[in-house]
């Protein structure tokens, strides 16, 4: 074990949120409590930072190291939640050889999540203990409310507190950026919307302000819409390589192929991830609930308790679009992705899938019924 490491060990257990790099990392009671549970005098805390064909970047309270995971995580993980993410909390034990081994992963505080990109069916964590999470979309044609709502799901559903950026407001007229901003907060009350130009340094410190010392945040958002940039603006540097836009369709060119966290200067951590393509939502039930949280209250009004706001009387929801109350955009797009969930579902859960299918059986035989009488 290193000095520096023997030196944060011996104190550990008694005011080790005192030590700076510990804070700056975003160490706080909950690892904390979590850690000393494993009554291991042997480990070491530390952070992952990156992670690149099996080998990941952590880092302890004063060091960095390349790791390896221990056998016995990849004897005993089910899926590739059960590896280590970009800011996971990990404990490692230095070996002979002078590398680091990982040997366990402390419970996550939060988990960006999504479902794997394609057919197959499991959970890929994007980013694991961040505070908040930016919502970046630019002012241009890749603008879509109907994306943004997507997003806004998944953050929900992670335990993080969205903030949703409109970047590239130079290239947007200002009664048409300001008018774009005012769509974004109608869908999603109460939460900051934040219009910035990273490029020209415009509106940055708006976003600085929403990350304080010992916390994370991640970024998320479509290829080309800016991460890399406003986080280049955060670091008054270019750390991170950027590309410019296709000018036939505004769309972005991959530029960040990995996930990474970086510190800032003055605290806080941010986590860089690649554009998404595709964005499938994973076990998002109280997500969807909170980013349509208009429609749930409308809800609470229908006559009937299982309203699916698809004709049914007495429907509050329906009614509300009537009564332009609603967009009838952001309705259908509630459905898409409540449909998504429930295919997810039920093809997680073979019993479920066979629940569903008797209960639709039995509304055709009714219809049926209904007809020849």
């Amino acid at each position: 074990m290193r000095r520096s490491e023997e030196k944060v060990h011996v104190h550990f257990k008694s005011l080790q949120l005192e030590d700076p790099n510990f804070v700056d990392l975003g160490w706080n009671s909950f690892f904390e409590n979590t850690f000393l549970e494993l009554d291991d005098p042997a480990l070491i805390p530390a952070r992952v930072l990156e992670e690149s064909r099996g080998i990941y970047r952590i880092r302890s309270a004063r060091e960095e190291h390349a790791a390896r995971i221990a056998g016995k995580i990849r004897y005993l993980a089910q899926a590739r939640k059960d590896f280590p993410a970009v800011g996971d909390w990990v404990t490692f034990a230095p070996t002979k050889e002078g590398q680091a081994r990982i040997e366990c992963i402390l419970p996550r505080k939060t988990k960006l999540s999504r479902r794997v990109a394609g057919r197959g069916l499991s959970e890929q964590i994007v980013a694991a203990n961040v505070d908040t999470v930016f919502v970046v979309s630019s002012l241009n044609r890749e603008f879509n409310l109907r994306r943004i709502e997507r997003y806004m799901t998944l953050v929900w559903n992670s335990g993080a507190t969205p903030v949703v950026l409109l970047n590239k407001a130079d290239l947007c007229a200002d009664v048409g950026a300001k008018g774009s901003k005012s769509e974004v907060e109608n869908l999603a009350p109460g939460i900051p919307v934040l219009l910035l130009s990273a490029l020209q340094q415009e509106g940055v410190e708006s976003v600085r302000n929403h990350i304080s010392r010992g916390q994370t945040a991640a970024f998320v958002g479509s290829s080309g819409v800016g991460k890399s940039t406003i986080i280049n603006a955060l670091l008054r540097a270019t750390p991170l390589r950027v590309q410019p836009v296709r000018e036939d369709d505004d769309r972005g060119r991959h530029t960040t192929t990995s996930r990474q966290m970086i510190f800032l200067p003055g605290g806080g951590s941010v986590i860089d991830t690649p554009g998404m393509r595709e964005l499938q939502l994973w076990d998002s039930e109280e997500g969807l609930s909170r980013a349509f949280e208009d429609i749930a209250a409308l809800a609470e009004n229908c006559k009937f308790r299982d309203c699916a706001h698809g004709g049914e009387p007495g429907c509050a929801v329906e009614a509300a679009i009537l009564k332009c109350q609603l967009m009838p955009d952001r309705l259908e797009n509630y459905r898409k992705l409540q449909a998504e969930l429930r295919f997810q579902e039920r093809k997680a859960d073979p019993e479920m899938a066979r629940q569903e299918k008797e209960r639709w059986k039995r509304i055709h035989k009714a219809m049926r019924h209904k007809h020849r009488n």
